[in-house]
């Protein structure tokens, strides 16, 4: 291993140093928005929080906990990311792989009609109108089966299908075995790495999808998380959150309410990501670079 030069070790320490300052963006207004949710009203009236709590408390959190509002927002958003995610990933799954095999007519001109949906979207009104006429407004199906598939990570999943060794289809065929059966029992457990990467995609778009459930959602009782986290943030109503307690409403902050609301509402992705870190930093890698 050479040594290296004044000028590598400089672009090294470039790097480090903008590289830091973007975790920095990404980590503090984290770490003020968990101080925030843990201080008291006062300190946050008197703009007295940083990166660090003030007056220790949890009642921010104890309101979060018995607001059945935010609970049911909650529970739709989970059971959207669970639902929508497994028919994301089954759909991808199955394009991804025939698409895959290079002796499948009218394969380029399939890729080429997905190219163009990525640089051409559908349009708001004509997308409502095709929702609406086959009954799915005001249904969780109408933010799960409009985005069924993403056409980037259908790509994504092409392209490390193609790096798979085909030789195995080829034996397994052999064998007696039909293409489905191929796919899951032979190209899945190869295709762990690609699997997790675009469930995490799918997931965090999911619950973080904001926009579909605005266009889509009117009915109050299944309203997803980030359509109350919108309410929360805009138009903020405390008597909302105090309905199932008898303190007074000016013991607490709407600010620190806000926060708590936010922490909790980021916990589930927080607590995913880690389990599927490795894999998920493979699979991008493999994805990218294999053709």
């Amino acid at each position: 291993m050479h040594a290296k030069s004044p000028g590598e070790r400089i672009f090294d320490a470039l790097n480090a140093v903008v590289l830091t300052l973007f975790c920095l963006l990404v980590i503090v207004p984290f770490v003020h928005l968990l101080a925030a949710s843990f201080s008291s009203k006062d300190a946050l009236i008197h703009n007295l929080v940083t990166f660090w709590p003030v007056d220790w408390t949890l009642d921010n959190y104890r309101l979060v906990w018995y607001n059945q509002i935010f609970w049911n927002a909650f529970r739709i958003s989970v059971l959207v990311t669970v639902a929508g995610t497994a028919i994301n990933m089954y759909l991808t799954l199955l394009t991804a792989y025939p698409l895959a095999k290079t002796a499948l007519k009218g394969r380029r001109l399939v890729l080429l009609a997905i190219v163009f949906t990525m640089i051409f979207s559908v349009p708001l009104i004509p997308m409502y109108l095709i929702v609406k006429s086959v009954g799915m407004v005001n249904t969780l199906w109408a933010i799960m089966i409009p985005n069924a598939i993403g056409a980037f990570n259908l790509i994504l999943c092409i392209t490390f299908f193609r790096g798979l060794p085909e030789e195995l289809s080829d034996a397994a065929k052999v064998d007696g075995m039909r293409e489905h059966s191929i796919l899951w029992r032979i190209f899945m457990p190869l295709s762990l790495p690609i699997v997790m990467t675009l469930t995490l995609f799918y997931a965090v778009a999911h619950w973080n999808n904001y926009m579909g459930p605005l266009f889509y959602i009117t009915d109050p009782a299944i309203k997803p998380l980030q359509l109350y986290l919108y309410a929360v943030l805009s138009q903020f109503n405390t008597q909302d959150s105090l309905l199932n307690l008898s303190e007074s409403i000016d013991q607490f902050s709407p600010l620190g309410i806000q926060m708590a609301t936010v922490g909790v509402a980021t916990v589930p992705i927080l607590l995913i990501y880690p389990f599927i870190q490795k894999h998920f930093i493979r699979g991008a890698l493999l994805g990218s670079v294999k053709g």
